[in-house]
């Protein structure tokens, strides 16, 4: 049966479309398998042209915009996970700024000249490769995929209103027989979605307009917790919400933690909740960049946090401390984090380009030497940190992958220096030693050991390089691509894709489990991680939306389901 056929039928990939995927080395104690995978949905006949029907495409070329499994939970053998769709796209356009059209042979990105915008005034020029995403429920034991959207869909107007007008499905969580899934929307709001656990029957749906982002659910000690953001993409503040609902009120929620920023990941250390977060639009203070925060302990007053911890939070750790140039650290956020051997381990973000346009607009330069400068000593990889008795007199923290020097520029001079950061890392470099590894995606324990998932940018460079940069001048753009892809900045094509990481204890360094997307390297990146007894459940992040073909010789597409397991 083709691809093209499943996707007519309304399955995505059952059991008999599973396959190992290549392991990094022979003696590699790990192996993956492809579970599910994203198919063909729309036909592409231009930039700003009609869609075509199909697929299959009698005109045009298939397209697939359901680019990351974007939010992913489990319950007993059933995985739920939400989509993303185009989220290269909307990155581009939202976070960076980027309004003009470009297609090449990976990925199409119209923005505003999409037909979507186009006839939809409710869509924004930035946004407009937003589709709406898709709820999946895949059976470990079935080994089949069910697209659960259109259940939402049918059951009211206002219920199809909100999965059309969501953003994407950014985070999953689950409790008391309740699988809620949650993402953006249009109007800086937030959109919820519940399904019965057991029965997998849709509940309902609800708009939250006092929240504009969401990131990430946490079960600690019974009760539930989410993440979330305050105004466009969370960069007016944040909060950390205790769900107090069920199967019958699935939307009730208690605020536990008001934060001047948005809550990013989330996990159980030490009794407490620790949170990573991302930065406020206008940082005004070192709190309000991206960092560490710690709850007060879940055990004191009544079981788990309340409204009276709201304010009892604590930042421990922001990236002022570590980078050391003011205009590159407003521009980091915070990532994926883990309890782990007695440490909390966190990693940063870099959205790519972002701490180049943004110095670029604060600190214009003339001349190529100038700009290529500037290019190169705003590039920043993850950095992975660790620290034990958060908040306390003793708190200590290392940092396990980073620099000991980092370029800073002197507006007062229009000079770059190398500026001791006050730390040695104790492993390596930067991105685990590669410099284009840019996202700490998430962080898992399993088997006893701690998983590390990162994007990896190198395969996007040429295509994005000038786009992102091109507002400034021609100069900017040209100057910005030949920097990025330079002797100076190697990219190594045998490590495109995002890369997995396993520290095999607390103290030794981390070892490479995959660097190339777990066997497709089109998969920029390892967006999230449930464990699975001593394996992982990977939910990757691939926006190549223009890579269809089965029968070329580069892989497809679109976001991918793929299984961790230990060999025996």
């Amino acid at each position: 049966m083709s691809r093209r056929l499943l996707a007519l039928l309304g399955a995505c990939v059952l059991s008999a479309a599973a396959a190992a995927v290549p392991a990094q080395a022979a003696d590699q104690p790990y192996s993956f398998r492809l579970l599910a995978k994203a198919q063909p949905d729309e036909c592409f006949a231009g930039i700003g042209q009609p869609y075509p029907p199909g697929p299959p495409c009698a005109e045009g070329t298939p397209k697939v915009n359901q680019a990351y499994v974007w939010g992913l939970t489990k319950v007993g053998a059933d995985v739920w996970f939400g989509t993303g769709a185009n989220t290269h796209c909307l990155t581009s356009g939202a976070t960076l700024d980027v309004l003009q059209p470009t297609v090449n042979d990976n990925y199409v990105c119209e923005y505003g000249e999409s037909q979507i915008a186009e006839n939809d005034p409710d869509i924004p020029p930035e946004i407009g490769d937003q589709r709406p995403p898709q709820v999946w429920l895949y059976n470990a034991r079935t080994r089949r995929a069910v697209d659960k959207s259109a259940e939402i869909s049918r059951r009211s107007p206002q219920d199809a209103e909100r999965l059309r007008t969501t953003v994407g499905l950014r985070a999953a969580g689950t409790l008391q027989d309740v699988v809620l899934l949650g993402g953006p929307a249009l109007g800086d709001s937030l959109n919820l979605f519940a399904f019965h656990a057991r029965t997998h029957r849709f509940i309902g749906s609800v708009n939250l307009p006092a929240y504009g982002n969401i990131r990430t659910f946490l079960v600690a000690d019974r009760a539930l917790y989410l993440g979330v953001g305050i105004g466009r993409n969370g960069g007016a503040g944040g909060a950390v919400l205790r769900w107090t609902g069920s199967a019958r009120a699935p939307f009730r929620f208690q605020t536990v933690a008001d934060l001047p920023v948005q809550a990013a990941d989330l996990a159980l250390h030490d009794g407490r909740i620790a949170a990573t977060s991302w930065p406020a639009d206008q940082p005004t203070s070192q709190a309000m960049l991206a960092g560490v925060w710690i709850s007060p302990p879940l055990a004191d007053g009544a079981p788990g946090l309340r409204p009276e911890d709201a304010a009892g939070w604590t930042q421990v750790w922001n990236a002022r401390q570590y980078e050391t140039d003011r205009v590159i650290s407003a521009t980091y956020g915070g990532g994926g984090i883990a309890s782990y051997g007695g440490y909390l381990y966190w990693g940063t973000m870099h959205v790519p380009l972002k701490a180049t346009k943004v110095h670029q607009t604060l600190y214009p330069q003339s001349g190529d030497e100038a700009i290529a400068l500037q290019v190169k000593n705003t590039q920043r990889a993850i950095s992975i940190w660790r620290g034990k008795d958060l908040g306390g007199p003793g708190q200590r923290i290392e940092l396990l992958y980073g620099e000991s020097t980092l370029p800073a520029y002197d507006p007062a001079t229009g000079t770059w220096a190398d500026v001791p950061t006050g730390w040695t890392p104790k492993y390596g470099t930067s991105g685990f030693g590669y410099q284009f590894n840019n996202y700490t995606w998430r962080m898992a324990v399993t088997d006893g050991k701690l998983f590390v998932g990162t994007m990896d940018w190198s395969y996007l460079i040429q295509d994005i390089a000038g786009q992102v940069t091109g507002g400034g001048s021609d100069a900017v753009a040209r100057v910005t691509r030949a920097t990025m892809d330079s002797p100076t900045i190697p990219i190594d094509p045998d490590q495109y894709g995002g890369d997995l990481y396993m520290f095999p204890a607390a103290e030794a360094p981390a070892q490479a489990i995959t660097k190339t997307g777990a066997g497709n390297y089109l998969n920029y990146g390892i967006r999230n991680m449930i464990v699975d007894r001593d394996g992982l459940y990977l939910g990757m992040a691939n926006p190549m939306n223009l890579r269809t073909d089965p029968d070329d010789d580069v892989p497809e597409g679109g976001w991918e389901l793929i299984r961790l397991t230990r060999n025996r």
